[in-house]
């Protein structure tokens, strides 16, 4: 088996306006990145399919839901501001169903070994997005969907969702924790999260956290790649293999790298290799390997390619 990459030309198509940050050219980066890299060969490339409607009920409210749909632009030229710096083009919202749909054929893909591991290409991002509301460039939770889907479709009983944006994925967390069954001390079944984050940063109002089902991993605007080798070391390793996933998510941000204005942290393309190979390393050690990585935030176009060959390097085990 492979790793496979699920995306959509129509995902480049969502605009939340002229000069925006968050745009089609993020995919286009990662594209031409991988053709140079050669990884084009050696991945298996897939079309995500819209997401079957009711399963983002997994992750949201129908309120939530409703309010996204029921707003959503059908003119060229029209916009709707969903929620802070989420706002709908025409053409976002199918967008959004292929973004959704591709984490959710990613959890089918995978599960029924046609590939190994899987990243999603696609845009708009997911995890800013709360239970109830959509925010921070994102509108519907990909990541929150796929992995409720995994648990109960496949029955899987351990699902941990990593994150490594700058940004803190507040999104998730309040899904996890809040409307997600949690880590049972007895039976250790249910969903762990862990994420790592600039602080203080947006989105604020977060708390550091070492206890189940929510790993919060802050890190100083000067961190270096070192330094965030080790704090995933010391917080988020040890917590994965205690709580032993039987498949791993991943919230795959490079807006801290080195050369993202977005940020002040400092990474580079050998720090998301690093922390990929250790996740993956844990996915084979209690998953059979089973990873499902969704991209989230890299807006500097050189960077964000870069990063994303490393990041499937690692996924592969090159």
């Amino acid at each position: 088996m492979t790793v496979g990459i699920i995306s959509h030309y129509r995902c480049g198509e969502h605009d939340m306006g002229e000069h925006h940050p968050e745009n089609g050219k993020r995919l286009t980066a990662i594209s031409d990145q991988l053709i140079r890299s050669g990884l084009d060969y050696v991945i298996r490339q897939f079309d995500a399919k819209p997401i079957d409607k009711s399963l983002i009920s997994l992750a949201h409210s129908q309120d939530h839901i409703d309010f996204v749909f029921d707003n959503a632009p059908t003119v060229e030229g029209e916009y709707f501001t969903v929620g802070e710096d989420s706002v709908m083009s025409s053409k976002t919202l199918t967008s959004i169903m292929l973004s959704a749909g591709a984490a959710v054929d990613a959890v089918d893909l995978v599960m029924n070994k046609t590939i190994s591991r899987a990243f999603c290409a696609t845009r708009p991002p997911g995890h800013h997005a709360e239970h109830n509301k959509g925010m921070g460039f994102c509108f519907f939770n990909n990541v929150a969907i796929a992995a409720a889907y995994a648990r109960k479709k496949y029955q899987l009983k351990r699902v941990a969702i990593v994150d490594f944006d700058v940004h803190h994925g507040n999104g998730t967390e309040d899904i996890v924790r809040n409307y997600f069954p949690t880590v049972d001390n007895t039976s250790n079944e249910g969903y762990l999260f862990c994420s790592s984050y600039q602080y203080p940063f947006y989105p604020f109002d977060i708390k550091e956290s070492d206890t189940p089902p929510v790993i919060n991993t802050p890190l100083a605007a000067t961190t270096k790649g070192e330094d965030f080798r080790k704090a995933i070391s010391e917080h988020w390793l040890p917590a994965l293999r205690k709580f032993k996933p039987e498949m791993i998510f991943i919230s795959a941000g490079f807006d801290a790298h080195l050369e993202d204005d977005m940020s002040h942290v400092s990474l580079t393309e050998s720090d998301y290799r690093w922390v990929t190979h250790e996740l993956r390393e844990i996915a084979l050690e209690f998953g059979e390997g089973r990873i499902v990585s969704v991209l989230e935030g890299g807006y500097n176009l050189s960077a964000l390619g870069r990063s994303v060959v490393a990041h499937i390097n690692g996924l592969i085990g090159n």
